[in-house]
């Protein structure tokens, strides 16, 4: 190669370095996902309703913030545990809610124990279901880096932030906000202690809108989820037990899904190894709790007065009170949820949330095992649309 076409390639190279420079440069400034935010005016600028990347800026935040209280969990407990006015029942400690949406129990326990490196936790509330208790990858996106502690946290996340500028989402969404074309419609959930805006899921044009027709696909999704599974169990043990080491007090729940996603288990046969899962629980936590930690288990889940609240397909109706649709439940349902786990209004249904013991975990499935076939007889119709959307056989008469 002669000395002019070096040069030129040089003068290439450059520019091409300066370009990624610049645009690095200006997505980390601008930054349209909230990499790296906390408590600054850009948390509260106005977003699309879909929030990309919430796990890069759910962990950094948690790091900056240092709660005293967390939320752990996936999409259920993001949206359905609220985090304003919380600091009363807390006795006035922060409040902050790190669960993810698409979280595996995987992707969960890296930002229980993110959380617990990052900050001294006093309590740990952490939202569990059978279908999502996998080590599988979910979709909420930890990827390595993230989650990791020492004390180089914030150098090593902005190199990262500063990779994943040199993106082109990242880029189109930044033009998108410089030129004024950006949908905002909702707040992101930094904004909000990380529950996810109201506005975001009641927003038409959000994949959650419509709360008859997206009753089917979540129906299907959770009866062909992959968990529980042993592997899983195994490793959320091992977490449990770290976090007890280092004085947390842990409140693990079982979150409160419509009955009908319990009954989908049943109809899919899955219904005797969600059984079991629930009697290793409980002799997991009695296991610790006989160790010193203060852990409680706790089932809302199954058919009780919460769970079995009538679906828009049966009533008619445009919305429900207590479901965003089969699978999400809706934050006045987390009130009643955190009331029962730590007491304080609003006074929860006396069906609703028990506590899972050694001693007592037999009679409770039971109970929920006579609760199905009650649930069966008195509301026919819901059995009947859902062996439909599962695409089951009619039930011989």
């Amino acid at each position: 190669m002669d000395t002019n076409a070096r040069h030129y390639l040089a003068i290439f190279l450059a520019c091409v370095l300066a370009a990624l420079v610049l645009v690095s440069a200006v997505n980390y400034r601008v930054d349209p996902y909230l990499l790296h935010q906390w408590d600054t005016p850009l948390v509260q600028r106005l977003r699309p309703t879909s929030e990309k990347l919430a796990v890069w800026g759910k962990t950094y935040a948690v790091a900056r913030y240092r709660p005293a209280v967390v939320y752990i969990g996936n999409s259920r407990t993001e949206m359905g545990l609220p985090t304003s006015s919380m600091r009363t029942l807390f006795e006035g400690k922060s409040v902050f809610n790190s669960a993810v949406s698409g979280a595996s129990i995987g992707d969960a326990i890296l930002l229980a124990e993110h959380a617990a490196r990052v900050s001294h936790v006093d309590t740990m509330v952490w939202g569990i279901d059978a279908p999502s208790f996998s080590l599988e990858l979910g979709s909420a996106g930890v990827e390595p880096g993230l989650t990791e502690g020492g004390p180089a946290f914030f150098a090593r996340r902005t190199l990262l932030n500063i990779k994943r500028g040199l993106s082109l989402d990242m880029t189109r969404d930044t033009w998108r906000i410089l030129s004024g074309s950006y949908d905002g419609a909702c707040l992101s959930s930094l904004a909000l202690h990380g529950q996810r805006d109201q506005a975001c899921i009641t927003s038409r044009n959000h994949g959650w809108a419509g709360t008859a027709r997206a009753f089917t696909p979540r129906l299907q999704e959770f009866g062909d989820g992959l968990g529980p599974t042993a592997p899983a169990l195994q490793a959320f043990d091992t977490s449990v037990g770290k976090l007890c080491r280092g004085g947390t007090r842990l409140r693990l729940y079982i979150n409160p899904t419509h009955a009908l996603t319990l009954d989908a288990l049943y109809w899919r046969g899955k219904w005797d190894a969600m059984q079991q899962w629930q009697r290793d629980l409980a002799w997991m936590a009695g296991r610790y709790r006989r160790q010193g930690c203060d852990v409680r288990l706790y089932d809302f889940s199954g058919f009780n007065s919460i769970t079995s609240e009538p679906i828009p397909q049966v009533t008619g109706g445009r919305a429900m009170r207590y479901y965003w649709e089969a699978s999400h439940y809706r934050d006045n349902v987390g009130r009643y949820i955190l009331a029962r786990l730590f007491g304080g209004a609003p006074q929860p249904p006396a069906d609703f949330g028990v506590e899972l013991t050694e001693t007592g975990i037999a009679a409770h499935q039971a109970a929920m095992r006579a609760a199905r076939e009650r649930y069966h007889a008195q509301h026919a119709d819901e059995t009947a649309y859902l062996r439909h959307a599962l695409t089951l056989p009619r039930e011989p008469k």
